[in-house]
């Protein structure tokens, strides 16, 4: 490479950072926390929380100040900025300013110097937007190491707890394992291909198709690494043991915030690497090679396990873990149609399985510091001791199974009415859907009926206090899940609008 192609490389270089601004200040933030919480005294640490949360909602402010740029690419078109990854900042930001809070309130870090703490949490998310902005091969995996390094260590952030360190552990070793194929899969594509960029790889597989088998054997190794992001079947063994060992806002955390920017990845990678499109709407698979079959049986697979077993669970934390894996096929569902409305009733699906999810996790942390248990028979006579926090997790229960009027309802629907519209040969998938929300509703109904109809004799129904603060977080969450099940109009608007990629040109 001649000196002009290099100084035009790093002129572009440098201009990029004008549109990565919101990494810029979670790297700044990163390094105030750093610096505060070697400076200031242990007991002062509770301050390391405002900051974060004030640093999260610059970054958000940073990221809405770029909702009107135009598709581009940047550093080499190694990242994108465009309104794909824009909603999914937005959704990223969301989960850490909520993770913040549950964090700030929860007795299982009281007393602990959380200093590194909330470092990790503005890394791991400073991770996703990487994984939602990725288009190289590389920064790919950059993006997925970062996410999964800093998680592999808030998993275990409760060094003193055994499960804590055994949740750490488990976690470290399925994603090595999975990084590993994952990295295998794209030196396999490199070679058939010759380059990094997916956009380029897309073009070279559309114009010299590569054996089939080959390419097959790369999409599936890559999607490894995938599938162990957002907790598919068969990657998903880390996630109910993971979810019950961590810190119970990391399990929150976990369980919207890097299976979102799984999803994000996952969507891109295949739409833009493996897939070609002309208006947008449609997109066609290159080199004859039928991943979204693929994703199909990956889908049905992963949310008829999750729920199967989800029946047998007794503890509520490893029961919403096989919830969340059952919720990744739904999520699913919307990919296998290579269609613009399959993509944006999956991004839909992912901001009410956010709120729902995240409202049924505050639940579970309010419960486990005045009750300190985890086990659903302890949450006999939940409705009579604590009404409003069991009426905030009926409704958070309702929307995880799909009922009217909850915005989990909406999110399914539009999920099936895709399938449906997709043509034939996806109407057994939609019949799966159906018939896996059905067993759903099952293991749901078992945590309402232990809150209001069952009790013991020797059971004294008091009133268990419950701080303002966790009110207010719950009405935060509650309030959002009913009234976007009525009225889901702008949500409906904004994740259509966000199904536009940067195409590379």
């Amino acid at each position: 490479m001649d000196s002009t192609a290099v100084a035009s490389s790093l002129k572009a270089n440098i201009s990029s950072l004008n549109y990565f601004v919101p990494e810029l200040i979670l790297i700044g933030l990163m390094l105030v926390l750093m610096l505060v919480d070697i400076m200031i005294q242990r007991e002062k640490t509770p301050w390391l929380g405002m900051i974060a949360l004030g640093g999260s909602v610059v970054a958000l402010i940073a990221v809405f100040a770029q909702s009107a740029l135009p598709p581009m690419g940047l550093f080499n078109n190694m990242m994108a900025v465009d309104p794909f990854s824009w909603f999914f900042k937005i959704l990223f930001l969301g989960s850490m300013v909520m993770v913040v809070f549950l964090s700030m309130s929860s007795l299982e870090l009281a007393g602990r110097n959380v200093g590194e703490y909330f470092i990790l949490i503005t890394a791991t998310t400073l991770g996703m937007f990487w994984m939602a902005s990725a288009t190289n091969l590389l920064t790919i995996f950059i993006a997925i190491e970062t996410v999964s390094i800093t998680s592999f260590a808030l998993a275990s952030y409760l060094k003193s707890v055994k499960r804590s360190s055994e949740a750490g552990l488990k976690y470290t070793i399925y994603g090595v394992f999975s990084s590993g194929l994952m990295l295998y899969g794209m030196s396999l594509l490199y070679g058939l291909t010759g380059s990094l960029n997916i956009f380029e790889i897309a073009k070279t597989l559309t114009n010299s198709p590569p054996n089939p088998l080959t390419l097959f054997v790369s999409v599936l190794l890559i999607l490894a690494g995938f599938g162990y992001k957002i907790a598919s079947v068969p990657f998903h063994f880390w996630a109910p043991d993971v979810y019950e060992g961590a810190p119970t806002p990391v399990t929150a955390f976990f369980s919207v915030g890097p299976k979102a920017a799984g999803f994000a990845l996952l969507i891109r990678f295949f739409n833009t690497a493996l897939a070609t499109t002309e208006d947008g709407n449609i997109w066609y698979t290159v080199a004859n090679v039928n991943w979204p079959q693929l994703l199909a049986v990956v889908s049905a697979a992963t949310m008829t396990l999750g729920n199967l077993v989800a029946i047998k669970q007794n503890n509520i934390k490893r029961l919403l873990a096989y919830s969340s894996i059952a919720h990744a096929g739904y999520a699913l569902m919307g990919i296998v149609l290579l269609t613009r409305e399959g993509i944006y009733a999956t991004l839909f699906y992912l901001v009410a399985y956010y709120l729902m999810n995240l409202g049924a996790f505050l639940v579970v942390i309010i419960c486990q510091d005045i009750i300190k248990s985890e086990r659903l028979e302890d949450y006999r006579g939940l409705g009579f001791r604590a009404p409003v926090v069991a009426a905030a997790m009926t409704i958070f229960l309702f929307s995880l199974t799909g009922l009217p009027v909850t915005v989990g309802f909406v999110g399914k629907f539009y999920l099936l009415a895709a399938l449906v519209r997709g043509g034939e040969q996806y109407i057994w998938l939609a019949v799966v859907a159906v018939l896996n929300t059905v067993v759903s509703l099952f293991y749901y109904a078992r945590i309402i009926k232990a809150m209001y109809l069952e009790t013991t004799e020797d059971m004294v129904l008091t009133r268990l206090p419950i701080s303002f603060a966790a009110l207010v977080l719950l009405a935060v969450l509650a309030v959002p899940t009913v009234l976007l099940g009525a009225f889901w109009g702008p949500l409906f608007d904004l994740a259509t609008a966000s199904v536009k990629f940067f195409s590379g040109s």
